[in-house]
């Protein structure tokens, strides 16, 4: 993709304005009481799978990236009676310091700029090292429960896990789509499971630490065309790492997060998941993931259920 052909993308696909000039949520007004609703009729047995990696020191860290500090846990008080009797009730308490993008997480919209503006036109300004966000930050999102789709593309491919740099095409999520028998509607959230996990899980830290297959820019076009409100993907990345033969680094980030305003999701574990909607043709769900609403952060952990 060029530069020329980036711009005409992101001019064709740009949300600024589609929800008012001060908006800040972007694409998650698309998820209205119909999408909730949706979710809902897609529980069928209450089947709940956590989406969430652990939140310990040992979680894996893209590599070039140090502010994706891993989680430290520290223990602040220690069965500590506040009555000074031994015996009697005492407490214990913790402090977690981490990068807020460390683990399981969403971006907000304040998360990448360029040409000097957020999403829907805010000056890049607004985000300082004192003040953080004071536009489009994680914040500003609100509740997000709405119907979920899991699109499985490695297991479409016939493969473990997508190679890094190898993007998924519009192709590659329409072949998907129909093999799962499924219609999107707007509002949705689509969950794209590139096996990145499944590898890790194997004991491969180096191939999840090491890239991402990520998604290829067109497919922001893709995410508009079906009105959706969020996606996530089960890797380091969205974008192809190493990077793809893009004029733009990390194209899927700035049309997503800036043009369309539409929150991702990373590292979000997929596979137990996967493997259930594998197992009987279901993979709609009602999803839960409401992010910690740090003020001004540029995301946040995020501890997503999907429901079946």
């Amino acid at each position: 993709m060029t530069r020329d052909e980036f711009d005409a993308l992101a001019a064709e696909i740009s949300n600024w304005g589609r929800w008012g000039d001060e908006d800040q949520r972007g694409t998650l007004n698309l998820i209205d009481a119909s999408a909730v609703r949706r979710g809902l009729d897609a529980v069928v047995d209450g089947a709940s799978f956590a989406l969430t990696l652990p939140l310990d020191g040992d979680i894996p860290v893209l590599k070039g990236q140090p502010s994706r500090r891993p989680p430290l846990r520290t223990s602040l008080m220690v069965n500590f009676s506040f009555t000074g009797d031994p015996d009697g009730p005492a407490f214990n308490d913790d402090a977690l310091t981490m990068g807020v993008q460390a683990s399981t997480h969403w971006d907000a919209l304040s998360h990448a700029t360029y040409g000097g503006k957020l999403y829907n036109g805010f000056d890049a300004s607004t985000v300082t090292a004192a003040g953080g966000a004071r536009k489009c930050g994680i914040d500003r999102v609100g509740a997000v429960v709405s119907r979920g789709v899991l699109l499985d593309v490695a297991r479409q491919r016939g493969v473990d896990a997508i190679e890094h740099g190898d993007a998924i095409t519009i192709e590659d999520l329409e072949a998907t789509r129909r093999a799962a028998g499924v219609e999107l509607s707007a509002g949705d959230i689509v969950l794209i499971r590139t096996g990145a996990v499944s590898r890790l899980r194997a004991g491969d830290r180096e191939f999840y630490e090491g890239g991402s297959c990520g998604l290829h820019p067109t497919v922001a076009r893709w995410f508009h065309e079906h009105d959706l409100a969020a996606y996530a993907v089960d890797a380091q990345n969205p974008d192809s790492m190493p990077p793809a033969s893009w004029d733009w680094f990390v194209p899927v980030h700035l049309l997503c997060l800036r043009d369309l305003g539409m929150i991702q999701g990373q590292n979000w574990m997929l596979e137990d998941l996967a493997s259930a909607c594998a197992e009987d043709g279901r993979c709609t769900f009602l999803l839960t993931a409401t992010p910690e609403p740090i003020t001004g952060a540029s995301g946040a952990p995020v501890a997503p259920l999907a429901i079946r």
